[in-house]
């Protein structure tokens, strides 16, 4: 393809997730399951991303551990506490941790993430999810998982209270004159005395405010109360589509949204899953991923299309049609609401028996894959990007570290050669990676919202 006269640079984002995204990574040859509680296989895979000039990285996250405990590496550290151990291995990419507002509270996590901005010299962001998973709830003392549309409104004023709270130190509170006996202007740093439906937060935060002002927020949801909470709070959206199309009416509806909050198209970023099997020939990248597919196990397979399709799928003979008719609908869904309807799209499109939807989601749960070569893989890179279909994307190699080493070492050249993607740093924090500016505090010197 051409170069890029419109000068414009995508946006790449590693979403790092132990062995790789492929839910048999942990089983390859050349694969370190043992390595998932090992801080110096995280800080060589951020080394490797930097290298790349990446804009971040990306750790999930998740509260239970279920039947999927036989099949699956499902053995993760805790994304907040990783990452400042990974802050200090590098220097300028950016840091994305997930923590769901549903089971946290507001000044824990603005203390948390503004810690992890202040460790890293401005390089921190937050994933906002509100947490998926009906299982979730009884570890948190609680019967039953709090209905998708509370859990979102509840989100709404989670992230306002964080963000005041991130706002409750003016950026020059700090004066630490010695002499003086003067460490902070106490004028200068203040209660917020939020009141809410949910939240009775009075502050201040007991740390200054982020180097950032904020760190950086991201979402990822994509059903319809997502989207309108990533038009309104989100400044990066992960999401997962399937094709072109779908990702163009995805990036066209929720960018048009952002205009009733007072914001422009270039305040939010959005960053399709790709998750590409790369080999230096076509055979050589068909070849890993028949390695990796031949190593599914239908039974963890059948758990996870259960979990995400509100259906026993046990109750279905593996090699049958997806059983569209007993499936119970999208608003019977209490969790992940826009991966059910992906999973039904993708099986009625393709005409998918229930173990072809195993394997055509087995390497990112739904998310894009593609196997090819690197020219292929920057190929399909430009073309979402240039048409409407992206910012970038949110890298998940299926296979961890190699796979990032493959496309650091052999895309992300060739996106540079296109001048589709920075051949060096512009800035050191992730907004400047993303060309975001730092926000202004919303309270004015005598303490009102403005």
């Amino acid at each position: 393809m051409s170069l890029n006269p419109s000068g414009k640079q995508l946006h790449l984002n590693v979403f790092v997730s132990g062995t790789g995204h492929h839910e048999a990574s942990w089983r390859h040859p050349q694969a370190s399951p043992e390595r998932n509680v090992d801080v110096r296989y995280f800080q060589n895979i951020a080394q490797i991303a930097e290298r790349g000039k990446l804009d971040s990285l990306f750790l999930a996250d998740s509260y239970v551990v279920d039947a999927d405990v036989r099949y699956r590496n499902v053995t993760r550290l805790e994304p907040l506490t990783l990452l400042s151990a990974l802050s200090v291995a590098t220097e300028r990419i950016g840091l994305i941790a997930t923590a769901a507002t549903t089971y946290n509270d507001p000044f824990h996590i603005a203390r948390k993430f503004a810690s992890l901005d202040h460790i890293s010299g401005g390089r921190a962001g937050w994933n906002i999810v509100t947490a998926g998973t009906e299982a979730t709830s009884f570890n948190f003392g609680r019967d039953e998982h709090l209905n998708h549309a509370l859990r979102y409104k509840q989100a709404e004023e989670f992230v306002e209270v964080v963000t005041r709270l991130w706002d409750s130190w003016d950026e020059d509170a700090l004066v630490i004159d010695k002499e003086a006996g003067l460490f902070a202007d106490g004028g200068k740093v203040r209660e917020i005395h939020f009141k809410g439906d949910h939240y009775a937060v009075r502050g201040p935060l007991n740390l200054n405010r982020p180097p950032q002002g904020y760190p950086v927020l991201v979402q990822a949801g994509s059903s319809e109360s997502g989207k309108e909470l990533a038009a309104k709070t989100a400044e990066v959206i992960f999401t997962a589509v399937q094709t072109l199309a779908e990702a163009q009416q995805f990036y066209s509806d929720v960018k048009s949204r952002l205009a009733k909050y007072g914001r422009t198209h270039d305040q939010l970023t959005i960053l399709p899953g790709l998750s590409p099997i790369i080999g230096d020939t076509e055979a050589e990248a068909k070849e890993l991923e028949q390695s990796l597919q031949q190593l599914t196990i239908p039974a963890y397979g059948l758990a996870r299309l259960s979990r995400l399709l509100g259906t026993d799928m046990f109750n279905y003979d593996l090699d049958g049609p997806v059983p569209i008719g007993d499936l119970p609908g999208i608003d019977a869904i209490n969790g992940r609401k826009a991966r059910y309807q992906l999973l039904v799209d993708l099986a009625v499109r393709e005409n998918l028996t229930i173990r072809q939807l195993i394997l055509r989601t087995a390497g990112a749960r739904g998310h894009l894959t593609f196997t090819g070569t690197p020219l292929q893989v920057a190929d399909l890179i430009e073309n979402w990007f240039k048409n409407g279909g992206s910012d970038g994307f949110n890298v998940m190699p299926p296979l961890l570290p190699l796979g990032l080493e493959a496309f650091v070492d052999k895309v992300v050249p060739e996106l540079q050669n296109r001048g589709l993607f920075r051949t060096d740093y512009e800035g050191t924090t992730l907004r400047d990676h993303l060309g975001l500016t730092k926000p202004v505090n919303k309270f004015s010197r005598s303490g009102v919202v403005k």
